[in-house]
């Protein structure tokens, strides 16, 4: 049974562990033919929540060099995967008609899958023209996501799918990325340890 902080919305429940700012550094090492890319970064990633049922997530990086060149962000959201319900906000602006669904542990409960996890989904966006949506699960301290759908603009380099991986070992967040891009299959792109920031 999920034991619920009273300020979070029990869909957030399982989600909760990962609530906070995150720092630490990461390699990007991806094979390019036979080119190899590689480089150290320092990261900053949050998440946070407004009282509703997902939490928002925030990753800003930078290179590890003289200057801490500014390198890559993304934004998006993390929820529970579940059927929508009247009682739901959406589409749009408009609010939801009736109660509140999945307001109590109980009800949160009901959404275990056959592996004992919850099914999750989460959507990020990226300033140079991709959006990904992931769909994975959540059991206890770890995480397990693969792209359901990449999008990107006439601009945007080639990328079309993916792979992380999250997990809270020893009060770090470890993660892992596999990207295809560029051409290459499904393959190792980049790690991290992060810390939590008190």
């Amino acid at each position: 049974m999920i034991e619920l902080n009273a300020d979070l919305p029990a869909e957030i429940v399982p989600l909760s562990w990962l609530i906070g700012l995150w720092e630490g550094t990461g390699v990007v090492h991806y094979a390019v033919g036979d080119e190899i890319r590689e480089h150290e970064f320092g990261q900053r990633l949050s998440f946070t929540h407004d009282g509703l049922p997902y939490l928002n997530y925030t990753s800003y990086t930078w290179s590890l060099n003289d200057e801490n060149t500014p390198h890559v962000s993304e934004t998006g959201y993390w929820r529970l995967s579940r059927p929508s319900h009247d009682g739901d906000s959406g589409p749009g602006m408009l609010p939801g008609v009736g109660p509140k669904p999945f307001s109590t542990a109980t009800e949160v409960e009901t959404l275990r899958n056959a592996n004992d996890g919850f099914d999750i989904e989460v959507s990020l966006v990226h300033p140079l023209g991709v959006s990904e949506l992931y769909v994975g699960q959540i059991k206890g301290p770890r995480i397990d996501l693969a792209t359901d759908a990449v999008l990107r603009t006439a601009s945007a380099k080639e990328y079309s799918a993916a792979t992380r991986i999250y997990g809270l070992v020893d009060s770090k967040l470890l993660w892992a990325w596999d990207i295809a891009a560029l051409g290459q299959d499904l393959r190792t792109h980049s790690s991290g340890s992060l810390s939590r920031v008190e």
